[in-house]
């Protein structure tokens, strides 16, 4: 585990699995700029979670950045001991970690493409709530915010690993619901039913220039596409919402898109 920490440590603690320039990155501002010291964690690109460190403390927040690659043993338990113990009381989780390995026919996908989907999108929720779960029960009280794709809701013929993993995703959810939410701790699952204006995960799929051009012709001022930093907002409506009303699942799309259940 490379651990590198700019700036005060503060309470409480959001941890977000998943910080890149898109959701993860959006929602650790806005929870930034409500009070929370930010513990910000990334597989790759170290330059990158530095950047938004920075643009975290720069804008008047404190963060903590960690690269890792969840999969790996005892990483999710490490880490979560390591942030109570040194930093604080973690306070909500957003494990935004996406399992697309791309879109393939079976033939096309390989056994080792549809094992890490589940490890990114089963094994490694599961662990993180074996780890927070008996805390967060313990303060009776606690919120995970589990972000989650259309294709949790219905599998298509080119997705039999990313479906078969957020579909395991969901049930997760529900399951882990049953059983926390009586206890004081709020798991919402998140589908984001739409393309995501993010330039590391739907500009890299495209490339640069259809990614630009989608823009003009559907994001931008048109408002086709989903946009991170409104999506910030819905979590931490989500994480502010009274347990007398508290959403256990969500669907989030652009007005212009049909929604999955028409497709």
């Amino acid at each position: 585990m490379v651990k590198f920490t700019l700036g005060k440590k503060m309470k409480p603690v959001c941890l977000v699995l998943g910080a890149g320039a898109g959701i993860g990155g959006n929602v650790a501002k806005k929870f930034s700029k409500e009070g929370f010291h930010l513990c910000i964690c990334r597989r790759t690109d170290e330059k990158g979670l530095k950047n938004l460190v920075k643009n975290i403390e720069d804008n008047g927040g404190s963060a903590t950045g960690f690269l890792i690659d969840i999969i790996k043993d005892n990483v999710i338990e490490d880490l979560i001991e390591n942030i109570e113990t040194n930093i604080g009381p973690i306070d909500v989780v957003v494990y935004n970690l996406g399992a697309q390995a791309g879109m393939k026919l079976l033939h096309e996908t390989t056994l080792k493409e549809f094992e890490w989907g589940w490890k990114v999108a089963n094994l490694g929720l599961f662990r993180l709530a074996k780890s927070i779960c008996p805390i967060m029960e313990k303060r009776k009280k606690g919120t995970i915010l589990v972000t989650s794709a259309t294709a949790a809701m219905r599998g298509n013929k080119n997705q039999h690993s990313h479906a078969s993993a957020m579909g395991g995703r969901r049930m997760l959810c529900q399951s882990l619901n049953a059983e926390f939410s009586e206890k004081g701790i709020h798991i919402a699952h998140i589908v984001i039913d739409g393309m995501v204006d993010a330039p590391d995960t739907l500009g890299k799929v495209l490339g640069p220039e259809l990614y630009q051009k989608l823009r003009e012709t559907k994001g931008m001022e048109n408002d086709g596409l989903v946009l991170p930093e409104n999506v910030a907002d819905t979590y931490f409506h989500l994480y502010k919402q009274h347990r007398s009303t508290w959403t256990h699942e969500i669907d989030i799309r652009a007005f212009s898109d049909m929604a999955w259940w028409n497709h």
